[in-house]
């Protein structure tokens, strides 16, 4: 048995959480939330109040959290895990970071003797439940080569990408991808309706011609199921802003990401952000002043990239 920690047991947290603890292991785990702890210590787990104490003297701290001021936070911030004692002996973040959160984390992780790993993952809800996850994972290979066995109960695929930050490199353009195109093919759908074309019709269009590989998204966003919330629009707002930040960084050109991170954040603004991902369709429908029916092929499911992690 391998004692753990585990910090945020939301959406993706709590099923990869509950993966642990049936491979085994002990794990103490920290949230915000009340009753997202109390789920999993009806299950086995251990609560504690703060990252701190969840993390003092444990072999491995897994972070599953929105975003980079979360996970600061959660580290280096007070009663944050850096504030453990003993300290743990390494810290694999889950979630969707920032490149500049995860070389600042890492260098002050490697300052006190700590191991850090950025470990994003993708697949969404149903693969955390079943532990078929994508792992991309950035770190030193000793860090790897430690994380890995627990990894593994996680993900089906688990890729050490490079060096600290390219894991999280690898989940940025990876939603970079899978949200700003499913955003072109919303767009191109809101048209044809305003061109008087039925969603039916385009579809069938669409799904046999040269633009047929995209319509495969179709069904799920224009299910118009906005509150079966897969993947929380806020989260994919912050990993779109995230991607363009990293391509400004690297003094990179990513017009259509960065009109795309234009939409999400209209969408949020507009009160969506705790609807799906895809619920921009609505912004978009607001802009060209309609509404689409939605298709009567019912949505199929596609994997969402990878939660609020």
């Amino acid at each position: 048995m391998t004692r753990l920690a585990f910090v945020g047991t939301g959406t993706m947290g709590d099923p990869m959480a509950r993966r642990l603890l049936g491979a085994g292991h002990q794990v103490t785990v920290h949230d915000r939330s009340d009753v997202a702890v109390e789920r999993l210590v009806s299950v086995g787990a251990v609560s504690a109040p703060s990252a701190a104490e969840a993390a003092a003297g444990a072999e491995a701290v897994f972070l599953s959290l929105p975003g980079p001021d979360q996970v600061r936070d959660a580290v280096a911030g007070p009663n944050g895990v850096l504030s453990a004692e003993p300290l743990p002996a390494l810290i694999v973040d889950l979630s969707t970071n920032s490149p500049e959160v995860v070389a600042e984390l890492a260098a002050a992780c490697s300052a006190v003797g700590v191991g850090f790993l950025d470990a994003p993952v993708s697949g969404g809800l149903a693969k955390a439940v079943d532990g078929t996850l994508t792992v991309m994972v950035g770190g030193s290979e000793a860090s790897f080569a430690q994380a890995e066995p627990l990894l593994a109960s996680l993900g089906a695929t688990i890729v050490r990408v490079g060096e600290s930050g390219a894991g999280t490199a690898a989940k940025l353009v990876n939603n970079q991808l899978f949200l700003a195109a499913g955003l072109l093919v919303q767009e191109a759908y809101v048209l044809g309706g305003a061109l008087g074309l039925s969603p039916d019709a385009l579809h069938a269009i669409i799904a046999t011609s040269s633009a047929g590989p995209y319509a495969k998204l179709a069904p799920l966003v224009l299910g118009r199921r906005f509150d079966d919330v897969i993947f929380r629009l806020d989260i994919a707002a912050k990993d779109v802003r995230l991607a363009a930040s990293a391509a400004a960084t690297a003094g990179v050109s990513v017009p259509l990401t960065d009109a795309a991170s234009e939409v999400y954040a209209a969408a949020v603004e507009h009160g969506d952000g705790e609807l799906v991902f895809h619920a921009t369709l609505r912004e978009l429908e607001r802009r060209a002043g309609l509404e689409l029916p939605p298709l009567s092929r019912p949505p199929r499911p596609a994997p969402a990239p990878g939660g609020p992690a």
